[in-house]
């Protein structure tokens, strides 16, 4: 299962925050995929690959509730900690860098803070796409919810690739091993 968070609505497409519903609507581009299902208030498409079933999951709880998507869409999918993929923005990382994990804590992201809580665990697998802080005194809430510079566009489309890219490697081989080539690069 592979979730990209983000907040659902015309004005929250293509902002910083929804990084996570670009990279999950990628792999959905490249395999031809409709997210047209609903379920546990999630938009999701089930999409047979080679390597098996994948579900790609969009919650529309808006980003401070994700976990309540989660935990039943896992539950009723019979998805283990260890088959899940989370995509999201990070404040603490440059515009366009990854970084994946296969645990920690929610480090202050209000959607990850409510996926650890509702699946009672730290541990399953994550990729952070860097969105870097605001320059001055502007407010990180306005921040996130704000659109890509024009400067930061092809970056972060190539950050949001880069993140479908990691998702389909995980697809043929174990995390720890993408983890590694990912983030050595």
């Amino acid at each position: 299962m592979i979730v990209g968070l983000g907040n659902p609505g015309r004005q929250y497409e293509h902002t910083r925050h929804n990084i996570g519903f670009d990279a999950v609507d990628r792999l959905a581009d490249r395999w031809g995929a409709a997210l047209n299902q609903i379920k546990f208030n999630g938009m999701y498409a089930t999409v047979h690959r080679p390597e098996g079933k994948v579900l790609l999951v969009k919650p529309l709880t808006y980003m401070n509730l994700s976990g309540e998507c989660v935990r039943p869409m896992m539950d009723y999918f019979d998805v283990a900690d260890e088959d899940l993929v989370v995509i999201y923005d990070d404040l603490d990382l440059p515009p366009g860098k990854l970084r994946l994990r296969q645990k920690g804590s929610g480090g202050g992201h209000n959607g990850m803070k409510s996926i650890i809580q509702h699946l009672g665990s730290q541990e399953f697998n994550r990729i952070r796409v860097g969105i870097g802080r605001p320059d001055g005194p502007m407010a990180i809430t306005d921040y996130v919810l704000s659109r890509f510079s024009k400067e930061e566009e092809p970056v972060m489309r190539d950050a949001a690739d880069g993140a479908a890219d990691a998702c389909e490697a995980f697809l043929a081989r174990d995390f720890l091993d993408v983890m590694n080539d990912f983030n050595a690069r």
